[in-house]
């Protein structure tokens, strides 16, 4: 029943994805990001098949590629990334379509709906975007989905772990350090590799 609902919230994401035609965006420079994720997330992901049992350090990116790409092309790029999984790894179909809707498809859809509300609510500040949205806003959508995951497992059946959100907790911190630094890094120095960062909106003059 799991994969069933796995498989749905990724085939509906994805045809949105497609529907928005997120493709033509890669004319610009967000092709380097793209291809970097592609060819860098699939060996982070893999990290969790080749740790001793009990060991489960997991790194999303999803935030990241939201914020680079935007909602529609990360999720096309996540899916790129799942499939060098499978590829790559030793990992069944199954298991590799849950790792990419808890760790990809879901984390990318709630920083989308995150920034909505930031910039509904909060001024267009710069650091409303690095702190809220980079830093922040990715510890909180990365503990979430992984949040969620658990209350899922447990109501098809499965057994979940208190301290499974405990650790869920701390490595979500470890994303959004890295997500934060790399935000960071681009509002100062490459704003062109962020499709969700516009120098009208965040720089402009108070008035």
């Amino acid at each position: 029943m799991l994969t069933i609902l796995e498989l749905v919230l990724a085939t509906v994401c994805v045809a949105v994805a497609l529907a928005l035609q997120p493709w033509r965006m890669l004319r610009g420079p967000l092709m380097s990001p793209a291809l970097g994720a592609i060819a860098v997330l699939p060996l982070l992901w893999l990290l969790p098949q080749h740790l001793p049992h009990g060991l489960s350090i997991q790194f999303s990116g999803a935030s990241l590629l939201v914020l680079s790409l935007g909602w529609p092309l990360a999720i096309l790029v996540l899916a790129a990334v799942a499939f060098g999984v499978w590829v790559l790894g030793p990992a069944g179909a199954a298991a590799v379509l849950s790792q990419w809707v808890w760790v990809g498809v879901v984390p990318a859809t709630l920083a989308l709906g995150l920034g909505a509300v930031l910039r509904r609510w909060l001024p267009p500040n710069p650091f409303v975007y690095t702190l809220g949205r980079g830093f922040l806003g990715t510890a909180g959508v990365v503990f979430l989905s992984g949040a969620l995951y658990e209350m899922v497992y447990r109501l098809v059946g499965g057994v979940g772990m208190e301290q499974a959100l405990v650790a869920r907790w701390l490595m979500a911190w470890a994303d959004a350090f890295l997500t934060g630094m790399f935000v960071a890094i681009g509002v100062a120095f490459a704003p062109q590799y962020l499709a969700t960062w516009a120098d009208e909106r965040y720089l402009k003059p108070p008035t």
